[in-house]
């Protein structure tokens, strides 16, 4: 069983920045990927970022340049560092992974960026 709690959201200008962070409960965690996702109302639930057990990353096309993924393995936790926020950012952002075939998610936390 994997239980993920994101933390950090929040409201902010346009331009400003914000740090999401995902705390991961189990000692697997070192092994799997893990990722983040965003759902805008109205709208599905999109990839946003991902970093593997070795370290790489990959990026939505929309957040390329703004947005960075880091993990930490000794403190089981995942951040998303959000730079040069726009409206078009303004979701709920949810953590995900996946272990055995099964798809973990966080409860999701928002984020409002006005202009």
């Amino acid at each position: 069983q994997v239980q993920l709690v994101e933390s950090g959201g929040g409201l902010v200008q346009t331009g400003g920045s914000l740090r999401l962070s995902c705390a991961a409960s189990g000692s697997i965690f070192s092994l799997v990927a893990m990722g983040w996702f965003r759902q805008a109302p109205g709208k599905e639930r999109e990839f946003v970022a991902r970093i593997y057990s070795t370290g790489s990353t990959n990026y939505a096309d929309s957040v390329k340049g703004r947005f960075t993924i880091s993990r930490d393995n000794a403190k089981n936790t995942v951040s998303l560092q959000m730079n040069s926020l726009k409206p078009e950012d303004t979701a709920v952002y949810y953590c995900n992974t996946n272990f055995r075939s099964r798809n973990y998610w966080g409860q999701g936390t928002q984020v409002t960026v006005f202009s």
